[in-house]
């Protein structure tokens, strides 16, 4: 999540003489197994390279360049040159805005990767479908993101043709939360928090939603503000309400002071949160945080035969900062648009078209590949056909995962 990111591809005639589209740049001098020339088509990444969520950002950025490094060195499209120079969005929606239109007006760019939050992707949507740019998120999990602000009411609506993502969203983190919570850890009792940001708030609904259902009773509700860091006031209201536990919908630089304040005051009990919270640095800023839960999107990538390669690649690479949380996401994301590229390039005849950017929209919804996180691909309204979530928990410093499966309503 830290400067600018654009990707870049290069086509090429089977006859082997360089075609310079409208989409595109010509790369002198710079073609592998005596080629000579090749095109060069920009990739954006957007993410937070900078501020509290960086390690999550760095992580994205870094695995998206792993993916154009890999098709790179495998010729994956003859012809093509895959290159990334990222953008940093620090988590804002403003900055997201203008990240967007930077891209949009790089007529270099055929797809975009991120963003990481939610409410910086509500700013981009509908500047790139506009423009008809192919948006893959590894991170999005809000559900109106893809499904309309009446998904719950089951009038479920496509909202923008060009933005996909890699993972599964609210609508399945939040449940089951509330189902480990409820059925395994047997808490009964819970004090809800949320941020007020579209991620937080919406994943503390589903989880709220979910957790009635099943008998639990939410004991209190209260909203914090997410560059807060003193919590002495909903601590207190948390300790007065019987709770078993916290439920928190937000990210990690607020929830990890807020689980070492509430442990701080003398109240024992777990702090819960979703993907936003399950980040190494959760643990770094709490001292605490021993017992602690957090659901993220799919398997660990640890346990995956399938994310195998994907470890060994990225700790070769010597990256600086590690894959976190969305690693194995990011590459998926970066991988589609790539295969997405591919397929537009083999239909025309091996080289990149004039209309790319549409063609590698439509080529995106078809998308079907063995990744690292498993399966992908893309339903009707551009969400990841992959729903498992698995459930971590702080054991001697280390998330360890405790549970993995699909949710079940």
């Amino acid at each position: 999540m830290r400067n600018r990111s654009l990707l870049i591809i290069t086509t090429m005639l089977t006859t082997g003489a360089l075609t310079l589209t409208a989409c595109g740049s010509r790369d002198e001098g710079k073609g592998g197994e005596g080629n000579g020339d090749k095109t060069t088509v920009v990739i954006g990444v957007s993410v937070p390279l900078t501020g509290d969520l960086s390690a999550l950002g760095q992580g994205i950025k870094n695995s998206v360049d792993l993916a154009a490094k890999t098709a790179n060195k495998n010729n994956e499209v003859p012809g093509v040159e895959f290159k990334i120079e990222p953008l940093d969005d620090q988590g804002q929606p403003n900055s997201g805005q203008q990240n967007a239109t930077k891209l949009v007006a790089n007529k270099d760019v055929i797809g975009v990767v991120g963003p990481l939050n939610s409410s910086v992707a509500q700013s981009m949507q509908k500047i790139f479908d506009n423009a008809k740019l192919a948006e893959v998120s590894p991170a999005n999990t809000a559900p109106e993101l893809t499904q309309g602000k009446d998904w719950q009411t089951g009038a479920k609506k496509r909202q923008f043709g060009s933005y996909f993502r890699t993972s599964t969203t609210d609508a399945v983190q939040g449940p089951f939360a509330a189902q480990y919570l409820f059925n395994e850890a047997k808490i009964k009792k819970v004090f809800v928090i949320d941020d007020q940001k579209t991620y937080g708030a919406g994943l503390a609904k589903t989880f709220t939603q979910e957790f009635k259902k099943l008998g639990g009773k939410v004991v209190g509700t209260d909203k914090v503000e997410p560059e807060e860091r003193d919590f002495n006031a909903v601590v207190s209201k948390v300790k007065s309400s019987g709770a078993e536990a916290v439920y928190y919908g937000g990210e990690y630089p607020a929830a990890g002071p807020l689980s070492q304040q509430l442990k701080d005051s003398g109240a024992k009990i777990p702090l819960m949160g979703g993907d936003g919270m399950k980040s190494d640095d959760f643990i770094k800023l709490n001292k605490n945080s021993e017992g602690d839960l957090g659901t993220s999107v799919g398997e660990p990538v640890e346990v995956l035969d399938s994310a195998k390669k994907f470890v060994e690649d990225y700790n070769a690479s010597k990256y600086a900062d590690p894959y976190e949380t969305y690693g194995g996401y990011s590459y998926d994301a970066g991988w589609a648009v790539i295969q997405a590229v591919k397929a537009v390039v083999q239909d025309n005849g091996g080289k990149l078209p004039e209309d790319a950017r549409a063609k590698v929209v439509e080529a995106m919804s078809k998308v079907n590949f063995n990744g690292v996180t498993g399966t992908v691909a893309f339903d009707e309204f551009g969400d990841t056909t992959n729903k498992t979530i698995t459930v971590y928990k702080v054991q001697q410093k280390v998330w360890k995962n405790v549970k993995s499966g699909e949710f079940t309503g």
